[in-house]
């Protein structure tokens, strides 16, 4: 039963939130939607992103398997033009777990492959490519590599939850921090899988920023010492050196960054009802970029802003705005009816991270004019999320909206959408968390869990679920 999604209509969705003090728009009018957008020298063909989902079903050395492919397959012939691939390492130690993708010439085939396959699906399904734009997130795990944390700074909040799995202990203050050497090499990693990404057909590669991972938490390092911490400058240098030296090396690409606008500090589930509640923290904050050090409710955008206008400077042409931390305060990330196991019940209503999430974009957005945006955090709102979005295209708070949990259980949603004039309802994601709940899964032999939708993907994924519940109480036992 749901928490908290009780509409019927899109405008119970905007009278609701009004009660609460925002204004979220709706429309019947879905046309936005289905008009093309220029990105770079491209045009897509509709506003739709589908956001980087990673499956968690790679080969152990980080090749496309199986469920990887049927997935691509499936995003293809989904009818969305902007297919934003799922994080890739671009080094085994920066993955995150034992089943992430990894590009590297052992793996260039398999990549190569995974994105044809869904052009053609696209092709077959929809009968053009030439307006869609599909491309590879590219990652450096940092504190969350599953190998053993690559920190880039300490976090007196974050440091004591983050796990060294190498040990089984959770990291310190002695705990070694990446060196301004380690940074300068994984510069030149990003220069390497950019050139691999090109090879193997990608039109765009993100620079993932966002969720506290490697060069998104360099964006907060206020502390570090160094060419890479302290000033704005140096926090934002080895973006700076990745963005301009692609950008001149490999020109053929566009070039996008999917960011942390917004970081938080970490929640935790309170002991006598489960609602999350801030781990205990002094003031003011030392890592929390776009928040402010005094209150970390409140997103302060100086520097986000700032970051974004240099980033349309260094060659950048697409940007996805995100923020917080899904091991920390998943309510941030991604509004949900229900936590996943590891999590809590939220201390806010969905639609105050909705309109988070709309604010903060739309500001971006503004900022960086006709550098097309990515908004996120749709997918709780259901069948009404078409609405919603194609009333914030039609305003300009921003240029394409983003879906991440919805595509794994509607992949389709996009061709269904501009068919029937409404998403199957018996496909659409209603945010109970069954798929994170098999991500946090890694008790088998493989170390990862792959991770879809058991709900309305249930031949594939329903025994998948059962294997883990059945898993988990026998641990239990």
């Amino acid at each position: 039963m749901a928490r908290f999604f009780k509409y019927k209509t899109p405008s119970d969705v905007t009278a609701d939130a009004a009660t609460l003090g925002y204004d979220i728009p709706a429309t019947e009018d879905l046309a936005p939607l289905f008009q093309p957008v220029a990105v770079g020298d491209r045009s897509v063909g509709n506003r739709f992103a589908i956001h980087p989902m990673e499956g968690c079903d790679g080969t152990l050395d980080g090749h496309p398997d199986e469920l990887t492919y049927r997935r691509y397959l499936r995003f293809g012939a989904g009818g969305a033009k902007l297919i934003w691939g799922e994080a890739t390492a671009i080094a085994d130690d920066g993955r995150m777990n034992s089943r992430q993708l990894l590009i590297n010439d052992d793996n260039a085939a398999g990549l190569e492959k995974m994105l044809a396959d869904c052009r053609a699906a696209h092709r077959e399904s929809v009968g053009d490519d030439a307006d869609l734009l599909l491309g590879l997130q590219l990652t450096h795990s940092g504190r969350f590599s599953f190998r053993k944390p690559k920190i880039v700074c300490h976090d007196p909040i974050l440091d004591p939850i983050t796990l060294d799995k190498s040990t089984g202990k959770f990291i310190d203050a002695s705990y070694p921090v990446l060196t301004d050497d380690d940074l300068k090499r994984i510069e030149d990693q990003y220069l390497a899988a950019a050139r691999l990404a090109a090879k193997v057909g990608c039109d765009f590669i993100d620079l993932k920023q966002c969720h506290r991972y490697l060069l998104s938490e360099l964006l907060g390092a206020k502390h570090r010492p160094g060419e890479y911490g302290g000033s704005f400058e140096n926090r934002t240098r080895l973006i700076r050196n990745i963005t301009q030296r692609i950008a001149a090396e490999v020109p053929e690409l566009i070039l996008a960054t999917r960011f942390n606008a917004y970081d938080g500090i970490p929640y935790r589930s309170r002991a006598e009802d489960k609602i999350g509640e801030p781990y205990p923290h002094e003031l003011p904050l030392q890592v929390a970029f776009g928040t402010n050090p005094e209150n970390h409710r409140e997103e302060w955008l100086d520097e986000p802003v700032q970051l974004v206008e240099n980033l349309k400077q260094w060659g950048m042409q697409l940007l996805s705005v995100s923020m917080g931390n899904p091991y920390a305060n998943p309510h941030i990330v991604r509004p949900a009816e229900f936590p996943p196991v590891d999590g809590y019940h939220s201390p806010e209503h969905p639609l105050d991270g909705i309109a988070r999430h709309f604010r903060i974009s739309r500001r971006i957005q503004q900022a960086v004019g006709e550098v097309p945006v990515v908004g996120s955090g749709y997918s709780w709102l259901q069948d009404f999320a078409p609405h919603v979005g194609a009333a914030n295209v039609a305003n300009g708070s921003i240029a394409l909206v983003g879906f991440g949990r919805a595509t794994l259980s509607h992949p389709d949603f996009v061709k269904t959408l501009q068919e029937t004039g409404s998403l199957n309802r018996k496909k659409v994601c209603r945010t109970f968390s069954y798929c994170t709940n098999l991500m946090r899964a890694k008790h088998n032999e493989l170390g990862q869990y792959a991770t879809g939708c058991p709900p309305f993907d249930k031949e594939v994924y329903g025994p998948l679920w059962d294997e883990v519940k059945q898993s988990a109480e026998s641990q239990d036992d």
